[in-house]
């Protein structure tokens, strides 16, 4: 893939390069008109489906970019609006003639009523908030329409200031009663609910006096990246804008060295999404935050949080990030619904977290290999260097000297990664064939195949996937659901992400640049399909055995992203199914039968509902007795899904013979694999793998056996 891109970028760059993108081109030499010049030709150019810049496209970015900086509707007036319609439908025109009239407009007005926001915040604190009225506050901040007054903006700081200082109130109360109980001096702690209220409007003042000091320092460079994201985010989600610090952020993460908290965030106007879970970081090695879980507020350690919604998400990550070794407290909005904070010792991730590992499973006499696959690594720079197929294809050895009867590859949460290691790891599944088949926007399909007729494992073999395996992960899934030589074992269907990614330096394009470094722009090239023809893309992969799970009813997937690519096809690849399994519908059939009959599973499908019907709550309780019912309620809902980690399958999980002789001189490591054991025998998803491949193994059994008495 890289070699036939590296054609395509080359000619790009050629015809780049011919043009005038030179400092003369501008007046002033104005770098921001020099960006969007070079981005938008080279989005014309390289993306593989390039967008026509016309009255819809500028529609777009006009409602996108309002939204990305005033997305709780709290600065900007419905006037302002109205003054920024008249060039709704001009920003086509001006993004063509390197024009920024529309931006320099937002942004004048942004600092402006930002400037109002600071006032209209100290008024409403200098007033008691009343809990004991019956209100409400609307949190579907999209469906919200602009205030049309001052008075009206007033109002909505109010209810959401409310809002926002309803759990610290709560938070005084309880624990300050809770410190009454164990101290001697409990007459000075216990707080009246005066006294409380006082405090946490105290504690939002500070919060926002933070806030404001923060965001008075973004200078207006740091405003206009924004708005180039949202003209480049209207291709698709995956493309994207790298200022010049960011590019060195990226380039540092695409090394394997992710420093901070270990997570990936997500913009959403009631705050920061966590999207992805970064193995060995602390906040996978904390295991108490997840997927699908809001960050709403961050502080450092023994300072006031600061309240993070409607702050641009690039702003709210050099808060949580820091020096390794120090402490950060989130405020989190659980998935649940539920209000908790989380202290976390920022660290650099463990890059050994991130490679394959394996375990043994042993059910009654028979033993089983498990291989758990965070991603599909690889160093580009030297692939004789530790890659994910090398390093699969150990695990599979390992695990095959020990007796394994039957395998089971765990690429839940797998992001994705080198295409070149998918392919290869395939061909350890089967002989020979197509994997993957790749289309350019400019050229017809490329098929990678996997040439190497050996077969490293030819037994029974299960793939686990949920809502978050995505790229890499989907290749490698599809290819054997295609071949029916594994059975897929998951989630409804994968996250479909069917696209690649190549990273563009804009300085290489410019001559004679004295403008500065321009940063890079991660562009959308090609298109990912399955050996049958469909893509991946939007549609992910259907597994052949569906088992719910907590975000079974949640969207996180590509389809609920920004101006996704469509779902497509092309013609198939020519390959032969796999002949190795006999009744191989009839064990996807069972398996179905089982996990309807499976109280865990009616469990976990219970507790995905009532976590959906959370989350399409909108209309929260501003009354305090109301909303220490509804915590109450959703408290005791939590305890009795609990009842989940307390399943047992009853398998044994164990280390391999040469890990286990790294324990005595790595007691970390052991903790480590003690700890992954202990959820795998929780894990209704493995415990129905391994059933699934007691059925292979049985049926090819009963087949050779009653082959042999016919011979």
């Amino acid at each position: 893939m890289k070699k036939n891109f590296a054609y395509g970028l080359f000619t790009l760059l050629i015809a780049v390069a011919s043009c005038s993108f030179t400092n003369k081109t501008f007046e002033n030499d104005d770098k921001d008109k020099l960006l969007i010049d070079i981005i938008t030709y080279v989005l014309s150019k390289g993306h593989y489906e390039p967008k026509d810049i016309d009255d819809d496209f500028s529609a777009n970015v006009f409602e996108d970019f309002i939204d990305l900086i005033d997305p709780t509707k709290r600065y900007f007036l419905d006037s302002d609006i109205l003054e920024f319609e008249t060039q709704k439908f001009q920003i086509d025109d001006q993004i063509k003639n390197t024009d920024i009239t529309f931006f320099n407009m937002v942004h004048e007005r942004l600092v402006q009523r930002m400037s109002e926001a600071e006032k209209i915040y100290q008024e409403v604190l200098d007033k008691p908030f009343d809990y004991t009225l019956d209100e409400t506050i609307n949190i579907e901040y999209d469906k919200m329409d602009f205030a049309s007054s001052r008075e009206e903006l007033k109002e909505r700081w109010r209810q959401q200031l409310k809002y926002a200082t309803l759990n610290t109130y709560d938070s005084k109360i309880t624990h300050a009663t809770e410190d009454a109980k164990t101290s001697e001096s409990s007459e000075e702690k216990v707080l009246t609910p005066e006294e409380a209220e006082i405090s946490a409007r105290e504690s939002s003042r500070k919060t926002l006096s933070e806030f404001f000091d923060f965001v008075g320092d973004l200078q207006r460079k740091d405003w206009f990246v924004q708005y180039i994201n949202t003209i480049v985010d209207e291709f698709d989600p995956h493309t994207f804008y790298f200022a010049p610090e960011d590019k060195e952020k990226f380039d540092t993460s695409m090394s394997g060295k992710f420093e901070g908290i270990g997570a990936r965030l997500q913009k959403k106007p009631e705050g920061a999404k966590i999207t992805d879970i970064i193995s060995g970081g602390p906040v996978w090695r904390d295991a108490r935050l997840e997927v699908g879980d809001l960050i709403v507020k961050v502080g450092q350690k023994g300072e006031e949080p600061i309240d993070i919604v409607g702050m641009r998400l690039e702003d709210a990550i050099k808060m949580i990030k820091g020096p390794e070794g120090t402490v950060v407290d989130l405020t989190v909005r659980r998935i649940d619904g539920s209000l908790e904070v989380i202290s976390l010792t920022r660290d650099v991730v463990e890059l050994e977290e991130s490679f394959a590992k394996s375990a043994n499973i042993i059910k009654e006499d028979q033993r089983f290999g498990l291989i758990n696959l965070p991603k599909f690594y690889v160093d580009f720079d030297d692939y004789s260097e530790r890659n994910a197929a090398t390093d699969v294809a150990k695990e599979v050895e390992r695990l095959k000297e020990e007796g394994a009867e039957g395998l089971i590859l765990d690429l839940r949460d797998n992001g994705g990664g080198s295409l070149k290691t998918v392919v290869e790891m395939a061909g350890l599944f089967i002989k020979d064939g197509p994997i993957v088949q790749v289309q350019s926007s400019d050229k017809g399909k490329d098929v990678y195949d996997d040439k190497d007729e050996r077969i490293q494992w030819d037994g029974p073999l299960v793939i686990l996937v949920n809502e978050l395996s995505a790229s890499a992960s989907e290749i490698l899934a599809a290819a054997m659901q295609d071949y029916k030589r594994a059975i897929v074992i998951g989630s409804k269907q994968t996250f479909g992400k069917g696209t690649v990614q190549n990273v563009i330096d804009l300085n290489n394009i410019v001559r004679s640049n004295e403008n500065g470094d321009l940063g890079a722009l991660k562009l959308t090239t090609q298109k990912f399909y399955r050996i049958n023809g469909g893509s991946t893309q939007l549609e992910g992969v259907k597994s052949d055995v569906v088992v719910p799970d907590k975000y079974s009813y949640i969207d996180i997937g590509e389809r609920d992203q920004s101006n996704p690519l469509k779902w497509d096809k092309i013609t198939p690849a020519d390959y032969e199914i796999w002949k190795g399994y006999i009744d191989y519908d009839e064990t996807v059939a069972n398996s179905k039968k089982r996990l309807s009959e499976n109280p865990q599973v009616k469990l976990i499908e219970e507790n995905a509902k009532w976590l959906q019907a959370q989350q399409d709550e909108h209309e929260i309780s501003l009354n305090y007795d109301t909303y220490k019912n509804e915590v109450k309620q959703d408290r005791e809902k939590s305890e009795y899904f609990k009842k989940l980690n307390e399943y047992d399958s009853r398998l044994t999980f164990e280390s391999l013979k040469y890990e286990q002789e790294l324990f005595t001189q790595d007691s970390v490591l052991r903790e480590k694999r003690d700890r992954w054991h202990k959820s795998l025998a929780k894990d209704v998803y493995v415990e129905e793998a391994i059933n699934v491949l007691q059925d292979l193994q049985m049926n090819n059994l009963k087949h050779t056996k009653l082959a042999s008495v016919k011979g």
